[in-house]
């Protein structure tokens, strides 16, 4: 017998929903012997915040839609490394069930070292990005203290340049630029 869903106005099987509601009970059933207040396991509050993480991540849809991805990934590479087909024998036994489980382990384990790759690789890549954003910033900032610096001395410049002037060239021990003798070019003997 099929309902209308106030949402989407789709049909929906009271069957589905029945599942729905047997899954919610039995995960109760399952948090309720595992739940900090209800037993006297040192490791129950570990358990059951594992189980609640477990559940909040099954419940979000991007995180669900990435576990279905992997589960499909690791079943297509099973199948490939046995050169099984869709309709093999083999993926209705038991030692599959087993090895699909090993293998959704290693395609879940291989995606997280690819995003945690990834993630480092932009984290240097920013971090190379700030370090030559202050590596400019320090550049001109050394180029206004080094022009701020020279405006600052500008009038010991002038009036250094100026006593100079003054004087003739001559220097302060009173002396004028020495000038050097030409030295005459000798001619050989002979």
């Amino acid at each position: 017998m099929a309902t209308k869903d106030a949402k989407d106005d789709a049909p929906v099987d009271n069957r589905d929903a029945l599942e729905v509601l047997e899954s919610e009970a039995k995960e109760w059933e399952k948090s309720l012997l595992i739940h900090p207040d209800k037993t006297k396991n040192p490791l129950a509050p570990d358990a059951f915040d594992r189980l609640k993480k477990a559940q909040t991540e099954l419940m979000d849809e991007k995180h669900r839609t990435t576990l279905d991805e992997a589960i499909a990934d690791a079943r297509m590479l099973l199948m490939r490394e046995n050169k099984w087909t869709v309709d093999s024998p083999e993926l209705k036994t038991d030692d599959f069930a087993l090895k699909w489980a090993d293998k959704t382990k290693y395609v879940l384990i291989d995606n997280e070292q690819r995003r945690r790759r990834q993630a480092k690789a932009q984290m240097q890549e920013e971090g190379r990005e700030q370090r030559r954003q202050d590596e400019e910033l320090e550049q001109r900032r050394k180029k206004r203290q080094h022009e701020e610096d020279w405006e600052a001395t500008r009038d010991q410049r002038i009036s250094s340049w100026r006593q100079f002037s003054q004087k003739g060239g001559k220097s302060e021990d009173g002396a004028g630029p020495e000038r050097k003798k030409k030295k005459m070019k000798l001619k050989p003997i002979g």
